[in-house]
């Protein structure tokens, strides 16, 4: 009897014992069970942050990019990622499967951001490149047109010169009233013909042939004398009239030049002026009074 009492003492001790030690795993298991929790939960939210970031980095991108193509492309991969953000936020944290499968699509948007933002940086990088190129052209364009401009004024300016310098020129003109004796006459009504002379000078650098010269003979009324009103020439873009039309054979020396103008019309005091003209220049001119 009195083993039978203690063989009771003994298993109660025991189913004791064993209650406390599955009371303590049920109590362990549940404390860990609450930081497994705890820690799906801080895994969840840092996640979230991430896909967050993400999806400004994105937004972020889309600003640097020109490109058209590349600002769609970077476009969907916000959607994307935005979409994944959306998926996260439903699932429940301690949901380990889906949590994970998302850290995984993380990875992967995070390989192909840096993808992108590589190229963006080569564009980039192409884009100066191209934006100096483009510069140091327009440089040497700007400058080889100033230096053909210069080049263009320089020509143009010897190209007046080597024409100045192959113009006749007329000088010693005398203007000499004759009376109908053929003498000087000293009075204007006595006058019946004018005899011009003049020298046309030493040029070497002239063209040598036949020349034409045309002379007007002015009166003080500023009216030009003169046979015919058909008798006209060319003369800085516009026509004039002249007196006395004289071809001459110049070889490059000096050469005196005698014309005539019979007068046939009225003729009055005052002062009178000749002007000689030859190839569209006005090579001399002289004035003279008559009383």
């Amino acid at each position: 009897m009195k083993d039978r009492k203690s063989l009771l003492i003994w298993a109660v001790g025991i189913l004791v014992v064993a209650m406390l030690g599955v009371t303590y795993l049920l109590f362990t298991e549940k404390q860990a069970n609450r930081e497994l929790v705890q820690e799906f939960q801080l895994d969840k939210e840092d996640l979230e942050n991430q896909y967050t970031q993400f999806s400004q980095q994105y937004e972020e991108l889309k600003r640097t990019v020109a490109n058209d193509s590349l600002a769609s492309l970077l476009d969907q991969e916000q959607l994307k990622t935005q979409r994944l953000l959306e998926e996260l936020r439903t699932v429940k944290s301690s949901n380990a499967m889906e949590i994970r499968r998302l850290k995984n699509e993380l990875a992967t948007l995070r390989k192909v951001m840096v993808g992108y933002i590589n190229q963006i940086d080569s564009l980039n990088r192409l884009t100066t490149q191209q934006k100096q190129v483009i510069a140091d052209v327009t440089r040497k364009y700007n400058q080889a047109s100033r230096q053909i401009n210069t080049l263009s004024e320089e020509k143009k300016s010897l190209s007046q010169k080597v024409t100045l310098a192959a113009q006749l020129d007329a000088t010693n003109i005398i203007v000499d009233p004759r009376n109908k004796r053929g003498k000087h006459a000293k009075k204007v009504k006595d006058v019946v013909k004018l005899a011009i002379s003049f020298t046309i000078t030493k040029n070497i650098t002239a063209e040598n042939g036949e020349r034409t010269l045309y002379i007007r003979i002015t009166k003080p009324d500023n009216d030009v004398l003169s046979k015919s009103e058909a008798n006209t020439f060319a003369y800085e873009n516009r026509t004039l009239v002249y007196s006395i039309k004289k071809y001459i054979e110049y070889g490059g020396e000096e050469q005196n030049v005698t014309v005539y103008w019979d007068v046939e019309e009225f003729l009055y005091a005052g002062n009178y002026r000749v002007d000689i003209f030859e190839g569209g220049n006005l090579i001399g001119s002289q004035t003279f009074s008559m009383k």
